[in-house]
């Protein structure tokens, strides 16, 4: 058992370590190149089996006609091949992706539609809660205290006069006496 107050080594040093990198790196970019270089002889090995080098030079009319026909039936049916590879391609990914869709509602994450606000009036509201059999209206205006605008007026017009008298008046212990006494009234 290591003692608490020593710190582990680490195996292998910090240059050890950039150098297997370097290392490693150079080998997958070598066999990468070595990958590619094999594609290549494999495409064109099958480009030679698959269309012979043709010797039009000693051809009469009849025999290019038909080796054009011959040419254009195998273009067809190669053109029938690559629709039919590319519509189980598309049925394909089309599955796939609907599989991606079912995966993500099982595990509960998925992507939420973008909400839109909508108004609803109060009475709309009180509809769907209650029922349709219960109409209730509300006068939301009605419930609301109601304040008289003369009393406001009045009380503005006795706080706006001169406010030096009212600055001296409120001045010391005096004032704010009258000021504790306004406000338990």
């Amino acid at each position: 058992m290591p003692a608490q107050g020593l710190e582990r080594k680490p195996k292998i040093s910090a240059s050890r370590k950039l150098m297997l990198k370097s290392m490693m790196v150079a080998r997958a970019t070598e066999e990468l190149e070595q990958e590619l270089e094999e594609k290549e002889e494999e495409k064109t090995k099958y480009l030679e089996e698959k269309s012979p080098p043709l010797q039009t030079g000693s051809m009469s009319l009849e025999d290019l006609q038909a080796l054009c026909q011959e040419i254009h039936s195998k273009i067809t049916v190669v053109d029938e091949e690559r629709y039919n590879i590319e519509a189980k391609v598309m049925h394909n990914s089309r599955e796939i992706k609907d599989l991606n869709i079912k995966v993500l509602d099982l595990r509960g994450k998925f992507k939420r539609p973008d909400l839109r606000r909508v108004r609803v009036s109060a009475d709309a509201i009180l509809r769907s809660l209650l029922g349709s059999k219960h109409k209730v209206s509300l006068d939301l205006r009605g419930n609301l205290k109601s304040v008289k605008k003369e009393d406001t007026e009045k009380e503005k017009t006795a706080e706006v006069g001169d406010w030096r008298k009212n600055v001296e008046a409120m001045s010391g212990m005096e004032g704010r006496k009258k000021m504790f006494d306004a406000a338990n009234q």
